[in-house]
């Protein structure tokens, strides 16, 4: 098992990403960065104005955020859900990933066993690591990177007290159907663990009725085991003043208050505030953050179809491209000419100047995640020059 520094020394970003710039003062073309995990908003937003407007105002913060807030959330989640939720059951974190963590220290304890889909985040061993529990992996159903419940079952021992879901998925784009969150939730009663559901792209469903099925809509006896994490900030195009939430049992919520209390870091004040002003606004920031994220995702899976060897999964959610290389891969390999996919991520940025993220840092050696967060034009360019390159590796 990795020491908690190495746990805690990764990135999703292409490989020696910090040597970037120095590399592409090698290289004809412009830099374009694919392997970033945020979303490009154009200009400054009414939003982030009205957070520079609320700047100097020193209220104390509740650890767990803003009550009205918290009644805001709750009252979106009713509209959603159609359950009754309490601000109780509401806690407030300086991003998703704090909200994630948070979640992993309030129900783990050392030596619990955390099953996790592969690919997986990076945080997220590094999460149960830092909680003194044990990750578990359970590899994701190719061409579509879906749970194998199956594969689920038999992971689950005595020790087993979690399981971590993320739909819509990074890196995978991946969305989760009824069908198997069913057959999860169902799993999770029977074996009476955890579900800490990582939900921080259901503003990003491009297939369907475009509309994010949550783990307790859909089998709502799992809901007090349940704790669901979201962001705020990254649809609201304030992704730098970090604001996240879950939401849990109130136990679980109050563990977090009493955890927070500590916590050199709070929810952003000025954040929050803006937050309910765009719930109040009625909003029209994440909407227009989703036209412009699935216009994207259509630009994309054009250029992408040119691909041969390479499997491109479908990216029903969130803003991410998988490339499956493995079959690319395999033959090149057979021929001395690449390792695992990072080689082919600082192939392609020595050759097209294009930053993309490594299947490594998923766990998946054979995976390559390529962002379309990006502005529209920069990620035509970027993508062309993927795709030129990759066919120029064409299989005999």
């Amino acid at each position: 098992m990795p020491s908690l520094l190495t746990s805690f020394c990764f990135t999703e970003h292409a490989p020696r990403g910090q040597d970037v710039a120095s590399s592409s003062a090698f290289c004809k073309h412009q830099f374009i960065d694919l392997a970033n995990d945020d979303i490009f908003h154009p200009g400054l937003s009414a939003l982030e104005r009205a957070v520079a407007g609320e700047s100097g105002k020193s209220d104390v913060v509740d650890p767990i955020g803003h009550l009205p807030l918290r009644k805001a959330i709750a009252e979106r989640i009713v509209a959603q859900t159609g359950f009754d939720w309490s601000p109780e059951e509401i806690a407030i974190t300086a991003g998703s990933k704090e909200a994630l963590l948070n979640a992993g220290l309030a129900v783990l304890e050392k030596g619990d066993e955390v099953i996790i889909i592969r690919p997986w985040q990076p945080l997220v061993p590094a999460l149960v690591h830092a909680a003194g529990a044990v990750p578990v992996f359970v590899d994701a159903r190719r061409p579509r990177y879906t749970p194998d419940v199956s594969s689920i079952r038999a992971a689950v021992t005595s020790r087993t007290k979690a399981m971590i879901i993320n739909s819509p998925n990074n890196p995978t784009g991946a969305v989760y159907n009824r069908t198997t969150l069913q057959k999860v939730a169902e799993l999770a009663i029977e074996s009476q663990i955890w579900i800490i559901s990582d939900e921080r792209y259901s503003r990003l469903v491009f297939t369907g009725l475009h509309r994010h099925d949550s783990i307790v809509v859909v089998h709502p006896a799992v809901r007090s085991r349940t704790i669901m994490v979201n962001p705020s900030s990254q649809a609201l195009a304030i992704s730098g003043s970090r604001l996240g939430y879950f939401v849990a049992p109130r136990g679980i919520v109050s563990a977090a208050r009493k955890l927070r209390g500590y916590a050199a870091k709070t929810p952003s004040r000025e954040a929050q505030r803006v937050t309910i002003r765009h719930f109040r606004a009625g909003g029209h920031v994440a909407r227009e953050t989703y036209e412009r994220i699935f216009s994207a995702r259509d630009i994309g899976l054009n250029i992408l179809s040119s691909l041969r060897d390479v499997t491109v999964s479908r990216a029903d959610g969130a803003f991410f491209f998988y490339l499956d290389l493995s079959r690319l891969a395999s033959a090149l390999q057979d021929e001395g000419q690449f390792g695992v996919t990072d080689d082919f991520a600082s192939w392609l940025l020595k050759q097209t100047n294009v930053a993309c993220a490594g299947g490594e840092a998923f766990g998946d050696v054979s995976g390559l995640r390529v962002s379309f967060g990006v502005p529209p034009e920069t990620l035509a360019i970027g993508l062309k020059r993927i795709v030129q390159a990759l066919n120029s590796l064409r299989l005999r």
